[in-house]
């Protein structure tokens, strides 16, 4: 499993997350990003969250006012399919290595791009057969910190699932 880094997108909190061409990824997240709720977002287990442009394309064409970056992931990607990633994988993105631990559920803050959202991203307890696994994102913890730069190559290294 192989794709690109489109973008690197940091926020001083909350949404939306503005691109950068490189940051320094650490065991915490990207330095120069901060999240507007740290007791549910951010943290070693919730050090980044990737997301893929193929959904922010979809919700486009399906009248959202969306960018990469609006709906919070730090690292944009193309050409991972959401559907088969699942906690445990372990990807090399730039110099840094990160571990999928979760798929991001919904939150209150992406209703300010429309209604309906929310509810095309999945709860916790969905299973990876449901069609909008992943939607949402997937976080990752960072296992080797290292600088990632737009245009990086992000693939699969190992998968312990």
């Amino acid at each position: 499993m192989r794709g690109l880094v489109l973008q690197i997108n940091l926020s001083p909190g909350g949404l939306p997350k503005r691109p950068v061409a490189e940051a320094l990824l650490t065991p915490l997240g990207f330095e120069g990003d901060d999240h507007a709720h740290p007791g549910v977002h951010g943290g070693p287990l919730k050090a980044v969250l990737l997301g893929a442009a193929e959904v922010t394309d979809d919700l486009i064409s399906r009248g959202f006012p969306l960018f990469y970056g609006a709906l919070g992931e730090n690292l944009t990607t193309r050409g991972l399919d959401r559907r088969e990633l699942r906690p445990g994988m372990r990807f090399r993105v730039g110099q840094a290595v990160i571990e999928l631990t979760e798929f991001r559920t919904p939150c209150s803050a992406l209703d300010v791009y429309g209604p309906g959202l929310r509810g095309l991203i999945p709860e916790k307890g969905a299973l990876p057969s449901d069609p909008g696994w992943a939607m949402g994102g997937f976080y990752a913890s960072v296992v080797e910190p290292g600088w990632v730069r737009a245009g990086d190559i992000i693939c699969l290294v190992d998968a312990a699932v």
